[in-house]
């Protein structure tokens, strides 16, 4: 009877550890990426998935960051992050990584393919646009928005020196709306957007945490021509 007292306590502790081990595991629970103007991963987890829940992407973009990594990266669209990133940027990330973060926990490198056809949004150059910002989970922080310059070419990988040197826009704590974990709750601000300039671009995004070193980095594609937020896909 001893010892099978020992066997089950034994058993018990075996059962415990593996489940510490799968907490400890878990990825970090902050996470989010812009919605307006859509990120990579937001526009393509939105027009991909079917009414039975499945991705099946039909824009040419999406469908090459689908064979690349399949469908797991979509239904994670909120998770382009480093947990050690601290807001760092340039010589963190390596050039031709900035879409996908360099992320370890899922793999966003399909989104790093350099191509003319993701899905974009259409803006008014020096125009006034309300930023959403999903908020998968809620963390106190600072986001900063940066468009591309004029060395910018679509068909080539994105490197740092493709970015305006200081962000266009930038807050600290904006408000939010809505329900945290759904894609009805976000955090919004207005910014102006840059003026002179046109034709197809990337507003690129920080979210850099305050109460840890997560940060997160997303490609939103959009096009200045004088649009006021609509998407093609």
């Amino acid at each position: 009877m001893v010892r099978k007292r020992k066997f089950l306590l034994f058993g018990v502790a075996m059962v415990a550890g593996l489940v510490m081990g799968l907490v400890s595991a878990a990825p970090a629970g902050a996470h989010g990426a812009t919605m307006m103007p859509g990120s990579r991963t937001y526009l393509c987890y939105k027009h991909s998935r079917s009414s039975t829940g499945e991705i099946k992407p039909t824009n040419p973009g999406c469908l090459a960051a689908f064979q690349k990594a399949g469908a797991n990266p979509y239904y994670n669209w909120f998770a382009v992050l480093r947990s050690d990133g601290a807001g760092r940027m340039a010589g963190f990330i390596p050039d031709g990584k900035l879409c996908s973060g360099n992320a370890v926990v899922y793999d966003f490198s399909g989104f790093d393919i350099a191509r003319s056809d993701w899905p974009v949004t259409h803006l008014t150059a020096g125009g006034s646009i309300q930023v959403r910002y999903n908020m998968w989970a809620a963390h106190p922080g600072r986001f900063d928005l940066y468009v591309t310059n004029s060395t910018y070419n679509p068909t080539q990988p994105l490197k740092w020196s493709n970015l305006s040197s200081t962000p266009f826009s930038s807050v600290v704590n904006p408000p939010s709306t809505g329900s945290v974990g759904s894609e009805d709750g976000y955090y919004t601000w207005n910014a102006t957007l840059p003026s002179g300039i046109s034709g197809r671009h990337i507003i690129y995004s920080v979210w850099t945490r305050s109460d840890s070193t997560e940060t997160f980095y997303g490609c939103a594609d959009v096009v200045f021509d004088g649009g006021n937020g609509n998407v093609t896909y």
